[in-house]
């Protein structure tokens, strides 16, 4: 069957996989460190609530048959062993139908986790490994070339992810198609990184050029990806360059470091290392496990096609819930101003106009000024993501931000290891507020004259100065 395999394709392969896996390692990592507070039987939003809520079929998980904190533990840190094993090349070092089982425990062991995350796991980039993952079940290892239908599935992938980006944009706010979007977008996207002042101070026709670059390599180069080498080579590598510089203005998590490993699934490994590489022929069980999900994905590509098509396109929804086709897009809407929760606790008892309010550290989103924002991308900071979407409206605080402050009254050990400063270390506070500011970036002058990054503006209160009312039982 030479038709069937895509010897050509054997670096790529491995390139893909090993990066894939050091991906899955971040994602479970995050899950482990971070569950306890959020989603553990005494977080936020714990996860034995929400199973009794939840239809069975809607959320498929291995916490269906049983939910402790340790054992949530040790599905996210065996995930994160399993992917560090096939980081350093377990899945070509076993024969092939048993590496294609550690890729499919990947797979079911961060659905589980996915399922059971509710809000905090309600990120497009959740469903895109989760869909990348499932198809790197099927590619194989070293006992046989790639599949040429799976290689095919990765570009279709990799097409939706940034041509849907492309539409959204377009199809969304002006901003984009007067090219003014990157005016405002370094500022006051999600996360700003450590070189997002810098890019924010860049000319504003660069800014401009930015935005027409963005449309070219998301809108016009994805169709590339399905003609002729060394053609797409070149449309993969494009993509690459677009992520890299994306990696660089701010932190998405690992969306863009799966990008670049799903088009780095669509170079010509040969142009690189040669022809000189064979590989077994593939088995006819193998071939037919490989073209029935090849069936399956373009069957299940179905709705987001239409999506794609839609005047009312929806940025990065699943219709099953394993997860296996998605419709993916981003900043349809930019923002022009940027707002910030800033989370304030004092220890007086009696509250007067002297009291003195001390400021709760974030690790990644923009709290004191003098702070330059740091690099966390592919780690996932959850909470100062979802603190950023509470700025925008009060509907996304719903659910959780109250058991946050509780939390924060009690000192609780988990919910402050999400932090990055606690000014209460001795004691808890008395009572916490929450006020809303409005952040811009400094000027070149501002920041040689007070060496603040970010200029604050009070806008107005978000949460009352609030107190515990009963004892509660936390640590």
């Amino acid at each position: 069957m030479e038709w069937f395999t895509s010897p050509d394709y054997w670096l790529s392969r491995i390139v893909f996989q090993r990066g894939l896996a050091v991906l899955y390692f971040v994602a479970f990592l995050s899950a482990a460190l971070q569950f306890r507070a959020l989603i553990g039987e005494r977080g936020m939003l714990p996860v034995p609530e929400f199973l009794r809520r939840a239809p069975a079929r809607a959320t498929p998980t291995l916490f269906r048959l049983r939910y402790s904190d340790r054992l949530f533990a040790t599905v996210a840190w065996g995930g994160a062993a399993v992917a560090l094993a096939l980081a350093a090349g377990a899945g070509d070092a076993v024969p092939l139908a048993a590496s294609m089982l550690l890729w499919a425990v990947l797979w079911v062991l961060y659905l589980s986790v996915v399922n059971v995350g509710q809000t905090w796991y309600s990120f497009g980039w959740e469903s895109l490994l989760l869909e990348t993952g499932f198809l790197a079940v099927f590619l194989g290892n070293d006992d046989v070339g790639p599949p040429v239908l799976m290689l095919f599935l990765l570009r279709w992938l990799l097409f939706r992810v940034e041509f849907g980006a492309g539409l959204i944009k377009i199809r969304g706010d002006a901003c984009w198609r007067n090219l003014t979007c990157l005016y405002y977008h370094h500022e006051t996207q999600p996360m700003p990184g450590p070189l997002s002042w810098f890019f924010h101070r860049m000319p504003r026709p660069l800014h401009r050029v930015e935005a027409g670059a963005n449309h070219v390599v998301q809108l016009g180069v994805p169709v590339l990806l399905f003609t002729p080498q060394p053609v797409a080579t070149v449309a993969a590598a494009l993509m690459v360059a677009t992520q890299l510089w994306l990696v660089l203005s701010g932190n998405f998590a690992w969306l863009n470091w799966l990008t670049i490993v799903l088009a780095l699934s669509a170079i010509d490994g040969s142009l690189v290392a040669g022809d000189g590489h064979t590989q077994p022929e593939a088995p006819v069980w193998y071939a037919v496990v490989v073209c029935a999900v090849t069936a399956l994905v373009l069957v299940r590509s179905y709705r987001p096609v239409c999506n794609l098509l839609s005047r009312r396109q929806a940025m990065n929804r699943s219709y099953d819930p394993f997860h296996l086709v998605n419709t993916y897009g981003a900043f349809g809407t930019v923002g022009r101003l940027r707002q910030e929760i800033v989370v304030e606790g004092t220890d007086e008892p009696v509250l007067h106009e002297g009291t003195v309010w001390r400021e709760y550290g974030f690790k990644g989103k923009p709290g004191d000024v003098r702070r330059l924002p740091r690099q966390y991308a592919p780690y996932h900071l959850r909470l100062d993501w979802l603190m950023w979407f509470a700025a925008l409206s009060p509907g996304y605080a719903e659910g959780w931000f109250g058991g946050f402050v509780e939390r924060l009254l009690v000192n609780d050990r988990d919910t402050l290891r999400l932090l990055r400063h606690n000014p209460f270390p001795d004691a808890p506070p008395t009572h916490i507020r929450a006020r809303l500011y409005l952040y811009r970036f400094t000027t070149w002058r501002e920041l040689r004259a007070t060496g603040a990054w970010w200029h604050r503006t009070y806008v107005r209160e978000f949460l009352p100065a609030s107190r515990l009312r009963v004892p509660a039982d936390r640590r």
